[in-house]
C-alpha cells in the first residue's frame, strides 16, 4: 500500500498515460461497488513507526510516505535481487537503480537518503561511499517504510528522506520453515546465479525467535546486445558471493505481556571473485566497457562486510504511556576495485603511472535511543506527546588498502539530541509539531595528505555542530476518503566529510577553516491529498526544499573522480500514485515523478544552473498490473520508464540524457504442501540501454544496463 500526495498545475503530455490510470480511480469507485474486503490494505499495513518514532496510522501523518509491502518486495524478488531494485519501482521519488554493488546516483528526491535496517543507520555521513544499499539479503525483509522529504526524526542524513528495511516478524504460532532455491540465467556461459536460503520462524505466547541464513552468488551479466558489462568501479554484484545470518528474538513478559525485551544480530558479507578485469569503452563510438579474463593479479576483492547488534525494551503501560529503548553498535567495512588513476600515484613507491591501490572505508557507530510516548495528555483527548533523547557517535576513515596509506584520516563525531513531538486530533483534523535539537562535535586527528595533494600536513581539531530543526504540519480528512495535507520542516546532515579532507593541496590549513565542513540543513515544505477508497487509493504531492550551504556532485577534469561542492541548492517537483483494484483479480498501479533543482555557476550568483543527473533522476514513470487469473497463480507485468533530459544549454554545464522503458514480468503458481514456484523475466524484451546517470562522463563510467534475465524461485514452507 502506499501514500504519497501533490497540488500542482501538470504538463499533460508527459504524465498522460500516468494519469489515465490514476485519474479515473475515485470516479471507478462511485460507479462500481466492490466489496469491502477489497478495499485496502490490512491496518497493521497503514501503520508507520519510522519518523514518528511509536506506531501512527499514515492518514495522521502529514508528509507523503511510500509503505512497501511483503509482496511487492516479493514480486521484485522474482526479477532481480537487486536491493534498490524495489525502490525504483514502487517509489515515485527514487532514482534509477545503479545495479551494482554502489549506489552512486541513486537518491530520494534528489538528496541522499537515511538507509536504515530495522532503525539502525548503514555506511556513514562523514564518508559517504554509495555502498549503504547493499546490506542485506532482501529475503528476509518484511516490509520497508519510506519517508519522503528531509527529516530529523531519526538524526543526522537524512536530507532526501529515510528509507528503513523491516525484518520479517514470526506472524503464525507455532515453527515454522521456509526453504528458497533461485536459478537465474542470460543464457550465456557464465552468466548463471543462483539461491539458497532458509528462514525459520517461532511463535510462542511469550516469545518469539527469527533466524535466516543464505548464500547469493551471480555470475557476470550482459547487456541487451548480449556484450558482457564492464564492472562497476565502485564495485559490482556481478561475478560476486553474498552471505547473510541473521537472528532475532524477543520475550514479552509482565501482566497481559505490556513488557518486551528483544535482540538481534546480523552479519551480511558481500564479495567480489575476482575472475574478470574492467575493460574501457569508447564514447565515441559508442560501445560501453566491458569485461574480461582474467581478473587484475595482485589485488583484494571487493567487499561489503556489515555487521550489527540491536537491544531493545519496551513497556506499553508505563505511567499510563509507552516507554521504548534501543541501543544498537554496527561495523562496516567496503572496500573498492583497484584503480591507477593520478590520485593512486606516488614516486616513492612505484614509477607514475604504474601504481595500482584499492582504497577501503571502515566505519563504526554505536548508539542509544529512547522515547516516552503518552495519549491523552493533561486530560485532553486527542493529545499525545512523545520525547526522547539520541545519543549517537559515528567513526569513519579511508585507507588505499594496497600500500597501507591513510586516504581519509580518522573522524568521531558525536551527537546528543533531545527532541520532542505532539500530535493533536481534533475530529478529523491532526495537528502535529515537534523539535529537535542537534548538538555535535567532529574531531579530526592531525594528518597528511598523499603525493598527489602535495603531501601538505593539515592541522586536525574540533568542530561543533549545532542545528534547532523543528517541523510543522495538519492533516484534514475529508468525506468520501479523501485528505489533505500541509507540512514544513528541517533536516540534518553532515556533507561527505571524507572528501574535503583528502583533497586538501596547499599547506596551512586546519580542519576549523574549511567551509566545505560545515553542516547541511534543509528545509522542506510541501502540500498534498491522499484519496482512499474501496476500489483503491490515489496521492500526490508538491514540495519544495532548499539549502543554503548544500551539497552536489560534480566530475574532475583530471581524476575523473567525484567532486564536492557545497552550494545553495534549491530542489522543487511533484509526484503521483495510485492503485485501482478494479475487480478481485486484477490490480493496476501508476506512479510518476518529476524533480528538477537548481544551483549557481559562480558564487554568489543567481540560482540558474540545473543540476544534473548525478544529482536529480530525469523524470519517471511506473506502470504495473498484477492479474490473479487462478486462485493459486498471478501473473504481473511492469513498466518503468525514464525520460529523455536537455539541461543548461548553451553552457559549459550543458547535459543531455536518453530515456528509455524496461518491461518486467513475473508469475507465481502455488501448489500447495509442494512450494511455491516464481518466474521471473528482468528486461522482458532484452533492449539495450545506457543507465542515465553513467549517460555523463566520468572515471571509467560507460555501463549499460542489465538485458533479459530469467529467473526460477521455488519456496517451500511447512
Amino acid at each position: 500500500m502506499r501514500q504519497a500526495l501533490a497540488a500542482t498545475p501538470f504538463t499533460a503530455t508527459p504524465i498522460a498515460l500516468a494519469l489515465a490510470t490514476m485519474l479515473a480511480l475515485p470516479a471507478a469507485a462511485q460507479q462500481v461497488a466492490a466489496p469491502a474486503a477489497a478495499a485496502s490494505a490490512p491496518q497493521e499495513q497503514r501503520i508507520v513507526v519510522t519518523g514518528t518514532r511509536s506506531p501512527k496510522a499514515v492518514d495522521r501523518i502529514p508528509g507523503a510516505i511510500t509503505l512497501i509491502s511483503g509482496e511487492e518486495i516479493q514480486h521484485t524478488l522474482a526479477v532481480t535481487e537487486d536491493a534498490t531494485a524495489v525502490l525504483a519501482r514502487t517509489v515515485p521519488g527514487y532514482a534509477e537503480a545503479s545495479q551494482a554493488m554502489s549506489n552512486t546516483g541513486e537518491n530520494l528526491r534528489g538528496r541522499i537518503a537515511l538507509r536504515l535496517f530495522d532503525g539502525v543507520p548503514q555506511g556513514s555521513p562523514l564518508r559517504e561511499g554509495t555502498r549503504n544499499a547493499t546490506f542485506t539479503d532482501m529475503g528476509l525483509i518484511g516490509r520497508i517504510e519510506v519517508i519522503n522529504g528531509p527529516s530529523a526524526s531519526e538524526g543526522i542524513g537524512a536530507a532526501g528522506g529515510i528509507i528503513n528495511y523491516l525484518s520479517k516478524v514470526p506472524t503464525k504460532p507455532g515453527h515454522e520453515t521456509t526453504l528458497t532455491a533461485r536459478y537465474s540465467s542470460q543464457f550465456e556461459d557464465d552468466s548463471a546465479g543462483w539461491k539458497l536460503g532458509i528462514n525459520h520462524a517461532y511463535k510462542g505466547d511469550s516469545w518469539d525467535f527469527l533466524a535466516a541464513l543464505s548464500r547469493v552468488e551471480r555470475g557476470m551479466t550482459y547487456d541487451g546486445n548480449g556484450r558482457r558489462i564492464g564492472l562497476n568501479t565502485s564495485g559490482s554484484v556481478a561475478d560476486s558471493q553474498a552471505d547473510n545470518v541473521f537472528v532475532k528474538a524477543g520475550f514479552n513478559f509482565g501482566r497481559d505481556n505490556e513488557q518486551r525485551v528483544q535482540v538481534s544480530a546480523t552479519n551480511f558479507k558481500i564479495k567480489g571473485n575476482g575472475n574478470y578485469r574492467l575493460v574501457d569503452g569508447d564514447r565515441a563510438t559508442g560501445t560501453t566497457n566491458t569485461s574480461e579474463r582474467p581478473g587484475l593479479f595482485g589485488t583484494l576483492s571487493e567487499i561489503n562486510d556489515f555487521s550489527q547488534v540491536t537491544g531493545s525494551y519496551r513497556h506499553d503501560n508505563l505511567w499510563g504511556g509507552t516507554l521504548t529503548l534501543d541501543a544498537y553498535y554496527a561495523d562496516q567495512f567496503m572496500r573498492y576495485p583497484a584503480e591507477d588513476g593520478s590520485d593512486r600515484q606516488d614516486p616513492l613507491i612505484a614509477p607514475l603511472g604504474t601504481l595500482v591501490d584499492q582504497s577501503e572505508i571502515r566505519s563504526r557507530k554505536q548508539g542509544l535511543r529512547n522515547s516516552y510516548a503518552r495519549s491523552d495528555v493533561f486530560g485532553v483527548t486527542g493529545l499525545e506527546l512523545r520525547g526522547g533523547v539520541d545519543l549517537t557517535q559515528d567513526t569513519a576513515s579511508q585507507w588505499l588498502a594496497l600500500t597501507n596509506r591513510l586516504w581519509v584520516p580518522p573522524m568521531k563525531y558525536r551527537s546528543v539530541a533531545p527532541w520532542l513531538q505532539a500530535s493533536y486530533d481534533i475530529g478529523p483534523l491532526t495537528l502535529s509539531g515537534g523539535f529537535r535539537r542537534e548538538d555535535g562535535k567532529l574531531q579530526v586527528d592531525d594528518y597528511t595528505t598523499t603525493f598527489f595533494r602535495n603531501r601538505v600536513f593539515v592541522q586536525g581539531g574540533e568542530l561543533s555542530y549545532t542545528a534547532d530543526l523543528p517541523n510543522f504540519g495538519a492533516v484534514l480528512r475529508l468525506p468520501a476518503g479523501w485528505s489533505v495535507f500541509a507540512s514544513t520542516g528541517k533536516g540534518f546532515t553532515l556533507p561527505n566529510v571524507g572528501i574535503p579532507l583528502r583533497n586538501i593541496n596547499f599547506p596551512g590549513q586546519s580542519v576549523q577553516g574549511i567551509l566545505d565542513l560545515q553542516a547541511v540543513v534543509v528545509k522542506n515544505n510541501e502540500i498534498g491529498f491522499n484519496w482512499r477508497g474501496a476500489m483503491g487509493s490515489l496521492g500526490g504531492s508538491y514540495y519544495r526544499s532548499k539549502s543554503t550551504l548544500g551539497q552536489s556532485l560534480s566530475v574532475d577534469p583530471v581524476t575523473n573522480d567525484f567532486v564536492l561542492n557545497r552550494q545553495p541548492v534549491n530542489i522543487e517537483g511533484y509526484e503521483l500514485s495510485g492503485e485501482l483494484r478494479v475487480n478481485r483479480d486484477l490490480k493496476l498501479n501508476a506512479l510518476y515523478s518529476h524533480t528538477e533543482g537548481k544551483t549557481w555557476f559562480t558564487a554568489g550568483g543567481p540560482l540558474t544552473r540545473e543540476l544534473g543527473v548525478l544529482d536529480i533522476n530525469p523524470d519517471k514513470l511506473g506502470l504495473s498490473a498484477t492479474w490473479k487469473f487462478m486462485p493459486n497463480a498471478d501473473v504481473q507485468l511492469g513498466a518503468t520508464k525514464l525520460y529523455s533530459r536537455t539541461l543548461n544549454q548553451g553552457t559549459s554545464a550543458a547535459e543531455r540524457t536518453s530515456g528509455y522503458t524496461l518491461f518486467d514480468l513475473s508469475a507465481n503458481y502455488d501448489w500447495g504442501q509442494r512450494g511455491k514456484t516464481t518466474l521471473g523475466v528482468e528486461n522482458l524484451t532484452d533492449k539495450f540501454y545506457v543507465l542515465s546517470w553513467s549517460q555523463v562522463v566520468g572515471f571509467r563510467n560507460f555501463w549499460s544496463g542489465r538485458g533479459r534475465v530469467v529467473s526460477l524461485t521455488h519456496t517451500l514452507t511447512f
